[in-house]
């Protein structure tokens, strides 16, 4: 394990090394902080250090350099994630710094976040975007880069921006298949290549039992993707890493408030696949804004107790928003299915018992919303999983089959509960109408 040494005053003269904090670092970690390269590109394996990592570089950089950090993520919440590291780092460091909140980018949903350095440096968090990305000169951290929906657009806003003073780029991410820009920039010449896989992070001293997590995973493919490397062949996915990012939307989020959801302007269609202790309760809401189905919610849960997953439930049937929900009514799912239809009626609430041929025509009409760009669904990295994990596969006879690994993250519920949402919206319930006649006129009679 190395020992990186750093503090603020590195950037203004010498500090005694007795005077200065030290941040202890494994080896490919300190390689990467200490590293000059003006281009970097790094393929780390997932939880071994690299947003963390690479913030610190960065702010050291910037230190050094006096140069503004542009750092932009997938979404919000990773920004703010980000960002978070970036204090931590200062606080260890004892870096004086202002930490400023949120602040709506102008003309934009999106939200900026600033750390402001003692010799005038920024570090600047924003959510992947061709809008939030221009306008900036600094040097650019590109998050998990593989996961960026426009990943070609927001590389030609921000590439700029690193044009003058010999600006600085780091791209980073864990592989997303192959049909991305962070998979093409493996080959770039220019750039300086590391590759970390989970295997060689233990070797450099990271604490974890690997086999323990492969076991756990019970997802060979995925355990290959996401801690072994592997730019995977994404043929047999249903849907590809680059079709679902182009329906994510980071101004989204998965939150389920009830409070939020009864503000909506529009009909509210929800879809239940219903879990216990191996797979997840899914709950997804979605909003019919025109032609487009919007992501609202998403609450999932895990050896949840069925009164509290009907609680959550009848909450939701219980706003005037929600114009139909269907819910899976298959084996553990039939109490709760059968409740909500007696509660709530069988018009706004249907029990959905899955076939092959249900599942197909559940999985082809979110298809073809995801083909034509009508879903909107927040940027989140165990969705986004989720959703390609399922494999169609043609049989001779009969409807298609649809298969995915089960992990301790479900057996892509996400996605069922996501098709059950998209059928509940198919039968618009339509406006309510009214009709104007004449004036009411009450006789005298009777007890008022």
């Amino acid at each position: 394990m190395g020992e990186l040494v750093a503090t603020a005053g590195e950037a203004r003269g010498p500090v005694p090394a007795t005077a200065r904090p030290i941040v202890p670092l494994l080896d490919y970690q300190k390689r990467d902080v200490e590293s000059a390269a003006r281009f970097s590109w790094c393929c780390w394996s997932r939880q071994i250090g690299k947003s963390f990592t690479k913030s610190l570089r960065r702010l050291l950089r910037g230190l050094q350099r006096r140069r503004t950090q542009i750092f932009l993520s997938a979404g919000e919440r990773q920004s703010r994630e980000l960002m978070l590291k970036v204090q931590q780092h200062c606080r260890a460091l004892n870096i004086a710094a202002c930490f400023r909140g949120d602040t709506f980018l102008a003309g934009t949903r999106f939200r900026q976040l600033t750390v402001d350095l003692p010799n005038g440096t920024r570090i600047i968090g924003l959510p992947a975007n061709p809008q939030t990305a221009r306008g900036y000169t600094g040097d650019v951290f590109l998050d998990e880069f593989a996961m960026h929906r426009d990943d070609r657009e927001i590389w030609a806003s921000i590439f700029p921006s690193v044009l003058r003073g010999d600006g600085e780029l780091d791209v980073a991410s864990t592989p997303k298949g192959c049909s991305n820009l962070f998979a093409e920039l493996r080959d770039n010449p220019r750039f300086t290549h590391s590759t970390v896989t989970l295997d060689e992070a233990i070797a450099a001293g990271l604490e974890v039992d690997a086999e323990q997590i492969r076991r756990s995973m019970n997802d060979e493919m995925l355990y290959r993707q996401e801690f072994g490397c592997e730019f995977l062949d994404e043929a047999a996915a249903f849907l590809t890493y680059e079709q679902i990012a182009r329906i994510e939307d980071a101004a989204l989020t998965k939150e389920f408030d009830l409070a939020r959801l009864g503000r909506c302007r529009h009909g509210l269609y929800a879809g239940v696949d219903i879990g216990r202790h191996r797979d997840l309760t899914v709950i997804w809401v979605l909003e019919q804004d025109g032609a487009t189905l919007v992501t609202r919610g998403v609450r999932e849960s895990m050896g949840e107790p069925f009164a509290q997953q009907y609680a959550a439930l009848r909450g939701l049937l219980s706003l005037r928003q929600v114009r139909r929900c269907c819910i899976d009514a298959g084996g553990i799912g039939m109490p709760l299915a059968e409740a909500a239809v007696t509660d709530f009626g069988a018009g706004r609430v249907e029990a959905v018992t899955f076939s092959a041929a249900v599942k197909d025509e559940l999985a082809t009409r979110l298809r073809l919303r995801v083909e034509s760009g009508e879903l909107r669904i927040p940027v989140d990295e165990s969705i986004r999983d989720d959703w390609h994990s399922v494999r169609r596969s043609v049989t001779a006879i009969g409807p298609a089959r649809y298969t995915a690994g089960r992990s301790g993250e479900g057996h892509a519920d996400r996605f069922w509960a996501a098709c059950l949402a998209v059928r509940a919206a198919r039968v618009a319930s339509g406006p309510i109408e009214s009709a104007r006649g004449e004036t009411l006129r009450y006789a005298r009679a009777g007890i008022w």
